[in-house]
C-alpha cells in the first residue's frame, strides 16, 4: 500500500542521493527515519559506506532520477538508480529500492551498493597483474620478474630500488586501487616512484554474498603494468660504479645535450654536502651576468680577503689572483668570496635557484614526487649579505648533491639553459619540468672557457683526457666546525673535507657531464675527485 506522503518520501531519497554524490555522510544520515537512526548510529552508518567504498574501490556515485513510491512486497520504496564509478571494476549500475515512511528512509546496511539484497554483504576477489620490468635506455632489463621474485641486473639495481610491503601514501593508494591487503609494491627507488605504472591495475570479481549464495555484480580482467624505460646507459652505469668503487661518495653522469641521467652511483642525490669551490661556477656566472666583473679583470695576488668581517683564506694559504680566468683556474677564495659579497645575498640566491637550488631534482614526474622526495640542494632563501661571501665559495649553509652540481655544469655546457635531469624516457616528463635559462649564452661561453683552464692549467689537471678538451671545476669543502680564530677556506689538518669535481666534455661540442663527490676525503678535489671523474669521462667518450 502506497502512503499519501509519497512526495515527501521521494524528496528524502532525492536528497539522500545528492548527498551521496557529494560524499556528505552527515546529510545522508539526516534523511534516515528515527527508527533507523535508533538501530544504526552514525558511526555504524559511516562504517558501512566506508567499507563498501574500500571493497568496491569507489571513486564516485552518480544518482539518477528517483521513481516511486512503489509497492514492493507490501513495503513502500523509492527506486533510486545509481552509477557507481570504481577503479577496479569500472562503472557498476543498478537500482536501489529505498524503504520509506513519513518522509524518511528506513535504512539498512544492504542499501550501500546496487545489487545487494537484504542480509547480503559486498565482497571482492582480486587478481593482480604481472609486474612490468624496469629497463635501461637500450631496453635491457634493470629489474624484472614478478613482485614476489624480483631480480635486478648490474649496477643499475640500486637505482631500481626494492619491492616489499608498501608504506604510507602508496599503501593507501594501493588499497584504493583494489589491491589485496597483502600485496607487495615498490618501497624504494624507481620501483616506488613508478609503482603505479609498473603494477598495473588489479581485476577480479565484485560479489554480493548473502544467505542465498553469491552473485557476481561486476567482473574485470587485470590490466598489466607498463615497463618503465630509463635513460640509464648500462655500460656507463657499470663504469661509474666501478670508478667510485668502495669510496663513500657519489657520482652523477648526464647527457650534456638534454640533461638526461646516464648513470648514478653512491649518494648521487641522497645526501647533500657543502659543494666547496664547484659552487664558484654559479658565483662566476652571476657576477659576469650582472656586470660585476669581466674575464680579463685583474685581481690582487694575495693569501686572503676580509669578507663579512672575517678573513677568508685560499685553500693552502697560497698567494692567488690575477685575471678572473686565472683566479678561477686556481680556485682563489680571495677573489670569489669578495665577488659574492658584491652580489649580495638576494642576487646570489636568485642565481642559485636558476641553476636548480631550493627545488626538488627533476628525476621523476609530479605524481612520483608525491611518493618519493629526492633531497633538494639548498642555499638559505634569506641569505644575508654578510654571509654571501662565504656562500659564494660553497661553504656556510650551502648544500648540494653530485646530481645538482652535474646539472650546474650541464647548464654551462648547454649555453646557459638548464635542462631537467630526467631518469626516465617512458613515461616521459614532458611538460612537468620546462627548460630554464640560467645565464646568457655569452656568459655560459665565458664560464666554459674558465672551466677549460681549470683542467688545462689549474687545479683540475688530473681530469685531463688525451685528445679531448675537458671543462671542469674542482671543489674542497670543509666539514665540521672551524675554530673561531682560523680563516675560512684554509684547510686544517684535523678538519674533514669533501672532495668535488664537476665537468663536461668535449668542451667544444659537449656530450657528457660528470660530477663526483668524495666524503671525508684524504685530499682535495683535484687529487681525489678529479681522477675518478677522468675514469668516467674516458668510459663515456
Amino acid at each position: 500500500m502506497i502512503a499519501a506522503s509519497g512526495s515527501a518520501d521521494k524528496d528524502a531519497v532525492v536528497q539522500f542521493g545528492e548527498a551521496w554524490k557529494q560524499s556528505d555522510l552527515d546529510a545522508m544520515y539526516a534523511e534516515l527515519s528515527p527508527d533507523a537512526q535508533d538501530k544504526y548510529d552514525f558511526d555504524t552508518f559511516k562504517a558501512a559506506y566506508d567499507d563498501a567504498a574500500q571493497t568496491a574501490t569507489v571513486q564516485g556515485v552518480e544518482p539518477g532520477e528517483a521513481r516511486g513510491p512503489l509497492d514492493q512486497d507490501g513495503e513502500d520504496v523509492i527506486a533510486l538508480p545509481v552509477d557507481v564509478q570504481t577503479t577496479a571494476f569500472g562503472t557498476v549500475s543498478g537500482e536501489i529500492g529505498m524503504p520509506v515512511s513519513d518522509g524518511k528512509i528506513d535504512w539498512r546496511p544492504d542499501l550501500v551498493f546496487p545489487g545487494l539484497t537484504e542480509g547480503a554483504e559486498l565482497k571482492r576477489q582480486t587478481q593482480v597483474a604481472p609486474r612490468a620490468p624496469i629497463l635501461a635506455a637500450d631496453r635491457s632489463p634493470i629489474a624484472e620478474g614478478s613482485v614476489n621474485s624480483r631480480t635486478t641486473n648490474g649496477a643499475g639495481g640500486i637505482i631500481a630500488g626494492e619491492v616489499g610491503e608498501p608504506q604510507g601514501l602508496r599503501a593507501a593508494q594501493m588499497q584504493a586501487e583494489g589491491f589485496p591487503d597483502d600485496a607487495l609494491g615498490g618501497v624504494t627507488g624507481l620501483e616506488l616512484a613508478f609503482d603505479k605504472t609498473l603494477a598495473g591495475t588489479p581485476g577480479g570479481k565484485l560479489i554480493a554474498k548473502g544467505p542465498d549464495g553469491k552473485k557476481v555484480l561486476a567482473q574485470t580482467k587485470p590490466t598489466p603494468g607498463k615497463p618503465v624505460r630509463t635513460t640509464l646507459d648500462p655500460d656507463l652505469q657499470e663504469a661509474t660504479a666501478s670508478a667510485l668503487g668502495d669510496t663513500y661518495g657519489g657520482a652523477a653522469v648526464l647527457d650534456a645535450r638534454n640533461g638526461n641521467v646516464l648513470a648514478l652511483a653512491g649518494i648521487a642525490f641522497s645526501a647533500p654536502q657543502p659543494p666547496g669551490s664547484t659552487f664558484k661556477i654559479i658565483t662566476a656566472s652571476a657576477s659576469l651576468e650582472d656586470g660585476i666583473t669581466k674575464p680579463e679583470e685583474e685581481f690582487p695576488v694575495v693569501q686572503s680577503a676580509i669578507v663579512g668581517g672575517r678573513e677568508v683564506s685560499n685553500a693552502h694559504d697560497e698567494l692567488c689572483g690575477g685575471t678572473l680566468v686565472q683566479s678561477f683556474a686556481q680556485s682563489c677564495n680571495s677573489v670569489f668570496a669578495p665577488l659574492g659579497e658584491k652580489l649580495g645575498g638576494k642576487r646570489l640566491v636568485d642565481a642559485s635557484e636558476k641553476f636548480g637550488f631550493n627545488s626538488p631534482p627533476s628525476l621523476y614526474n609530479e605524481d612520483s614526487l608525491k611518493l618519493i622526495k629526492p633531497l633538494e640542494s639548498t642555499i638559505p632563501e634569506d641569505l644575508t649579505d654578510d654571509m654571501a661571501g662565504i656562500s659564494a665559495i660553497g661553504q656556510g649553509e650551502v648544500l648540494a648533491t653530485p646530481l645538482e652540481m652535474a646539472s650546474v655544469a650541464q647548464t654551462i655546457a648547454n649555453k646557459g639553459v638548464r635542462s631537467p635531469t630526467s631518469i626516465v624516457k617512458d613515461p616521459a616528463l614532458a611538460g612537468d619540468y620546462p627548460d630554464v635559462t640560467a645565464v646568457s649564452p655569452q656568459v655560459a661561453a665565458e664560464v666554459k672557457d674558465m672551466m677549460i683552464e681549470v683542467v688545462k692549467s689549474g687545479t683540475g689537471s688530473a681530469a685531463s683526457v688525451p685528445g679531448v678538451t675537458v671543462a671542469g671545476k674542482t671543489g674542497t669543502a670543509e666539514l665540521g666546525t672551524v675554530s673561531e680564530n682560523s680563516p675560512v677556506g684554509a684547510e686544517e689538518p684535523e678538519l674533514d673535507v669533501d672532495a668535488w669535481f664537476t665537468s663536461f666534455a668535449p668542451a667544444d661540442k659537449p656530450k657528457v657531464v660528470v660530477a663526483v663527490m668524495v666524503v671525508k676525503a684524504d685530499g682535495d678535489g683535484g687529487t681525489i675527485a678529479a681522477p675518478i671523474a677522468q675514469q668516467i669521462l674516458q668510459a663515456a667518450l
